[in-house]
């Protein structure tokens, strides 16, 4: 009995030796996994995407900087044959935010990515979100495709980000006066202010962009003189 109770106790401690080692390699192979994950979303390496999928890997793991999920670093480095099979797999949360608040169609959007935005909007990309929006980034960067994609899906034209800045705003301090030109078409309101009290045209003074000063101008003399008519009663002939 004596032997029997000793050799159960050997082979018990050689069972937790080996569930023990079974652990780290499984964390060690986890940990390979989480590696290779962003090093292939980050080089477009789709293979590699799809056989991680294959494994069990999450898509929406984040990575400890910035809080990319695959995709959205996918769209930081225009990595699009990764963001396709990102885009087929029904677990991928396309709207996953960032730290900051950043996803996946706003790094698009500011990288002028057409192909990715438009591709990110059929898979239903939300266009609207409390805070920064890709409206405000498309102005940014001057892509006037983009903003048409947006404005489209019906994206908020005066949508305020968390300082109260509109996407005129930022078209008007990044110099794209087309850009300004098409928010303005489409009811953006160039009279509104940040809250440093900042409108378009002090964006577009602050940074010398004297073309969309004197335009940006022009259209506020005129819609006030347009409203000035109106408060101008009719005289009758009689």
């Amino acid at each position: 009995m004596t032997k029997f109770f000793a050799f159960f106790k050997t082979a018990s401690r050689a069972i937790v030796l080996v569930l023990a080692l079974l652990s780290l390699f499984s964390a060690t192979v986890k940990a390979g996994s989480f590696d290779d994950w962003f090093i292939a979303a980050k080089n477009d390496q789709p293979g590699k995407i799809r056989e991680l999928l294959r494994q069990g890997f999450d898509p929406n793991a984040i990575e400890p900087k910035r809080g990319d999920t695959g995709l959205i670093l996918a769209m930081r480095e225009n990595a699009l044959e990764v963001m396709a099979v990102l885009l087929a797999d029904r677990r991928t949360k396309i709207d996953a935010e960032a730290f900051n608040g950043d996803n996946a169609l706003m790094i698009a959007c500011y990288n002028g990515n057409e192909k990715a935005v438009k591709a990110l909007l059929e898979k239903g990309a939300r266009v609207n979100k409390n805070g920064w929006t890709p409206l405000h980034y498309a102005a940014a960067s001057g892509n006037n495709s983009i903003v048409t994609m947006l404005l489209a899906k019906d994206a908020f034209v005066n949508a305020a980000s968390p300082n109260a800045t509109t996407p005129v705003m930022m078209a008007a301090r990044g110099g794209h006066i087309y850009t300004v030109k098409l928010l303005y078409d489409n009811g953006a309101d160039i009279t509104m202010k940040n809250q440093r009290g900042y409108s378009a045209i002090d964006f577009a003074l602050e940074n010398k962009n004297t073309d969309i000063v004197k335009g940006l101008d022009y259209l506020i003399r005129k819609e006030a003189e347009l409203e000035k008519r109106k408060n101008v009663l009719p005289k009758f002939p009689f």
